[in-house]
């Protein structure tokens, strides 16, 4: 079958990209599902930064290459074998399919699957192989989702089903901004009530972070970014505290807010001055944790001495540290019940063919987690 596509073919740092067009709406030709795959037709796919990383050469891709990795869906076809899943099921689609048979699903740790990294580097599929083309020539799925399509091929590994009382649209932004912001928090971090905590980094998955550091019972809720807007909105959410990233004395508020420092920081605008505040912020005892996803050059300087003389901890949290099928289900409950509103983290809904217009946006820091609607 024929499905619209927003496909990457050159990468590029020329804006506004409204102009430069980096993303071109394009007719590709959809195999139909092989065995543990489905089709899905779109419903919703939010902008996201590590999209942006594609786009502009910082994370590097295998080109052409069908983007969108964060997404809500509802399934029109089984392939065989797929018992889990059936048609006219919604789902929220996870840009990492886990294989679970590889040491790291086999340790619980399916964010880490080595088939499933293995074959998004590749622009393949979990099963192998491509399953979009153009004229006979092969388009690159970007991480076995490719979301900013009308319709895709999906590893069943990749879905997770969405509860009927559940909107769909609001479900998209949880396969990626929840997942990797809560999970940072509960999984990676384990924050626990009455602790202290800092979020470094408002966007889409920083915000759904101070959700879940607020959910978790932080105690102060520190929320630091460049942008005043999105600090407001933060308080809004439950922060008892903002502070600007620009100002001189930023590193030293935060330790005056906290009496020394917070127990728990949480990175997440992918820079290292952002790293470098979140871990100057950080108490003496205390964990920093870094979701961000810089550019593979870039070098943070390290004291080394305080790892040691302080006793601190510095983690990685990739997709939350997530189990998909165990989180989804606990997080999407949250939000049922008025615990975790990620609507208030939603901007623009945006048509496919302003998609472009949606990145400038995303590229100046000034959206929300704007989502493409099908």
């Amino acid at each position: 079958m024929k499905t619209r596509s927003a496909v990457l073919r050159e990468m590029t740092t020329a804006t506004p990209y409204a102009q430069s067009k980096p993303l071109i709406i394009e007719e590709l030709t959809l195999e139909p599902p092989g065995p543990g795959e489905v089709m899905v037709r779109m419903i919703a796919a939010g902008l996201c930064h590590s999209d942006l990383s594609v786009i502009s050469g910082v994370r590097p891709r295998p080109l052409p290459m069908a983007l969108g990795h964060e997404a809500s869906a509802e399934v029109v076809e089984v392939g065989g074998g797929v018992t889990s899943l059936k048609k006219g099921q919604k789902v929220v689609l996870v840009f990492v399919p886990s294989c679970g048979a590889c040491l790291p699903c086999m340790e619980g740790r399916p964010a880490l699957c080595e088939p499933g990294a293995e074959a998004n580097g590749k622009g393949e599929m979990l099963a192998g192989g491509f399953r979009l083309s153009v004229d006979g020539k092969t388009v690159n799925h970007h991480c076995g989702v490719s979301a900013f399509a009308d319709h895709a091929v999906v590893s069943a590994k990749s879905c997770v089903p969405i509860p009927d009382d559940i909107d769909p649209v609001d479900a998209a932004v949880f396969g990626c901004a929840v997942l990797t912001g809560m999970g940072a928090v509960v999984n990676t971090g384990k924050v626990s009530p009455g602790s202290s905590a800092m979020i470094v980094g408002l966007g889409g998955v920083g915000l759904s972070a101070l959700l879940g550091a607020r959910a978790s019972g932080a105690n102060p809720l520190i929320a630091v970014d460049v942008h005043q807007h999105k600090l407001d909105l933060a308080l809004e959410l439950g922060a008892t505290d903002g502070v600007n990233a620009r100002d001189e004395d930023a590193v030293a508020r935060i330790r005056e807010l906290t009496r020394g420092g917070v127990d728990f920081a949480f990175e997440f605008a992918g820079s290292v001055p952002a790293m470098e505040l979140a871990y100057g912020a950080t108490r003496r005892g205390g964990t920093t944790v870094t979701a961000g996803l810089p550019s593979p050059e870039a070098r943070w300087p390290l004291q080394q001495v305080s790892l040691t003389a302080e006793e601190r901890t510095i983690k990685g949290s990739y997709i939350g540290s997530c189990i998909p099928g165990r989180d989804l289900p606990r997080y999407l409950g949250l939000y049922r019940n008025g615990r975790l509103p990620i609507d208030r983290l939603i901007g623009k809904r945006l048509a496919l063919e302003n998609i472009n217009e949606g990145f400038d946006g995303l590229a100046s820091g000034n959206s929300l987690r704007d989502l493409i609607i099908f």
